[in-house]
């Protein structure tokens, strides 16, 4: 699993944060920051909800290959 972030679509929100907080932080411009973007499996769940979850659609999740279509 590959996670990347857009920052110039990042709003903000802070819901990467909270639900993967392993994965995403917020850098001091509050805009979003991979800490990890390479994660285990053991980490699939939350951040594919911090995916759906995202109101500016700036996180993409990618498997071998494929990027994941987000929820909404």
């Amino acid at each position: 699993m590959k996670v990347t972030a857009d920052r110039r679509r990042c709003m903000a929100a802070g819901h990467c944060a909270i639900s993967a907080p392993t994965v995403f932080d917020h850098g001091e411009d509050g805009l979003v920051v991979v800490l990890d973007a390479d994660p285990g499996e053991d980490a699939r769940e939350a951040v594919e909800t911090a995916e759906d979850l995202c109101p500016s659609r700036a996180i993409a999740v990618e498997t071998a290959g494929t990027e994941r279509v987000p929820a909404g």
